[in-house]
């Protein structure tokens, strides 16, 4: 009975909150990353609960605020300096490396951050950048694919997401069926799971703003992914993200890159169109 209540209590808090619940507005600082002006705010697409669109990064304490700021500071810019390294290393019975087939990343790579998932013909559904880097190891360079969350798969997305850094999201959803898996992401972005009863939307949404478990809740964007978080002392992917929201909700997880959490990629991508690509972002 009291394991219930408690249960209940803390659904109850986190879905409807409470009185006396820390409010935060977002700070109107301007993020500018080497000399470039990054995109925090834009108009909300058509069809968006929000009139407009807010980086995560504005919700944040001033000292995470200018870790990020500042190239130098961030810590995720270790990660992207290792991911530049696999870039360039020859892997598989192909003795191929990355660089091999796409040269200079910062020209081959620089709209990619800010343009997945995108559509895959091959496999009829849509693909995000760990799973293409899966795909060109074990087709192109005749090596093993990466285990989900693999450091150097997690650097490598960084290197390559980076390259794209101060682009706007941008998705195509006239590709493929790319619009019937965003609606399938839109649908599992909405539904309540676990003993809490919660759903993506419960603290994204109705919540955005609230001081919940020691930090503001955001809208929830994936344009700083992979992203640097004080709390793991490491890069954490979208995916990993994901599966972590689904697990504090106390219910079971779809395992990694399944339809679910890619379709959820699909859809949590379009909620930040025209917002910067800020990897590697970094949060508390």
């Amino acid at each position: 009975m009291t394991r219930t209540l408690t249960i209940s209590l803390l659904a109850a808090t986190a879905c409807l909150g409470v009185a006396g619940v820390a409010m935060a507005d977002p700070t109107t600082d301007e993020l500018v990353i080497d000399g470039q002006e990054m995109i925090t705010r834009a108009p909300a697409p058509e069809g968006h609960p929000f009139d407009e669109v807010l980086s995560g990064w504005l919700f944040r304490e001033p000292e995470t605020r200018a870790t990020e700021a500042d190239s130098f500071e961030n810590p995720g810019m270790l990660a992207v300096e290792h991911g530049g390294e696999v870039w360039n290393t020859v892997e598989g019975t192909a003795g191929k490396s990355c660089a091999s087939c796409h040269g200079d990343a910062s020209e081959s790579m620089k709209m990619v951050g800010a343009s997945f998932p995108k559509w895959d013909a091959a496999t009829n559904k849509p693909i995000d950048v760990e799973m293409q880097i899966n795909h060109c190891r074990e087709k192109n360079m005749g090596a093993e694919p990466y285990k989900f969350d693999a450091g150097d798969q997690k650097d490598l997305t960084a290197y390559i997401k980076h390259q794209a850094l101060g682009t706007p999201v941008h998705m195509d959803l006239s590709q493929g069926d790319m619009q019937g898996w965003w609606q399938k992401g839109k649908d599992l972005y909405y539904t309540r799971t676990g003993q809490l009863n919660l759903s993506c939307a419960s603290c994204h949404e109705a919540n955005m703003g609230k001081f919940i478990r020691a930090d503001h809740l955001s809208q929830g964007q994936v344009n700083g992914f992979p992203t640097y978080r004080f709390n793991t002392g490491g890069m954490v992917s979208i995916m990993n993200r994901f599966r972590g929201c689904l697990r504090d909700t106390r219910g079971e997880f779809p395992a990694a890159f399944s339809d679910d959490l890619l379709a959820l990629e699909v859809y949590v991508t379009w909620r930040g169109t025209g917002l910067s690509v800020e990897t590697p972002a970094v949060r508390q």
